[in-house]
């Protein structure tokens, strides 16, 4: 089993979606039968990251997802992109409302396009939640976590809502091909 690692450990933006991008797809290219992503991120722009999700959930080989320390906001999205999912026993994982930061004018029209991709990206957080936690013992109420009470989970917690399968501190094998990016 040639197992290659990249570690994702950075906000989510442009930038560092082009190089994760970049990593996953040098590992498939060098045969990896399996992508281990260990990440540690506050979070970043929603569009990157769903973009980092689907490209996830469509290799042509098993990931794994592991949580380092800090998984936070829209870095939820791409950790549930794992289709095993662990952490480290002294691990967090965030939920909380989205914002956005607009600079200069706006007028009416830009106001509204903004309301309308801020909703949209809110269902399909929720969704996406969901269809990755279904079945848990303890199903989080992702909307709640996002309109209005921000939460934090301990491994105990994302354990019993589906976000993890397991607490482990998933050491890496001396044979495994280790990518990184970090800013």
């Amino acid at each position: 089993m040639r197992t290659h690692v990249v570690h994702f450990t950075a906000p989510i933006n442009s930038y560092t979606c082009g190089q994760f991008i970049d990593k996953c797809s040098q590992a498939i290219h060098q045969g990896a039968d399996e992508l281990v992503i260990k990440i540690a991120t506050m979070g970043g722009e929603c569009s990157y990251g769903f973009s980092l999700y689907n490209f996830l959930i469509s290799l042509p080989v098993p990931v794994k997802t592991h949580n380092l320390g800090t998984v936070e906001s829209m870095g939820n999205i791409i950790f549930l992109a794992g289709q095993t999912r662990t952490a480290c026993q002294h691990s967090k994982f965030l939920f909380h409302p989205f914002h956005w930061t607009v600079n200069g004018a706006v007028d009416h029209t830009r106001m509204s396009e903004y309301a309308m991709s801020l909703d949209y990206d809110l269902q399909l957080y929720a969704a996406i939640v969901d269809e990755c936690t279904q079945g848990a013992q303890a199903p989080l109420d992702v909307l709640d976590c996002l309109t209005a009470a921000p939460r934090i989970l301990n491994v105990e917690e994302a354990l019993a809502a589906g976000i993890i399968h397991s607490v482990d501190c998933l050491g890496m094998p001396a044979e495994s091909v280790n990518w990184c990016v970090h800013t």
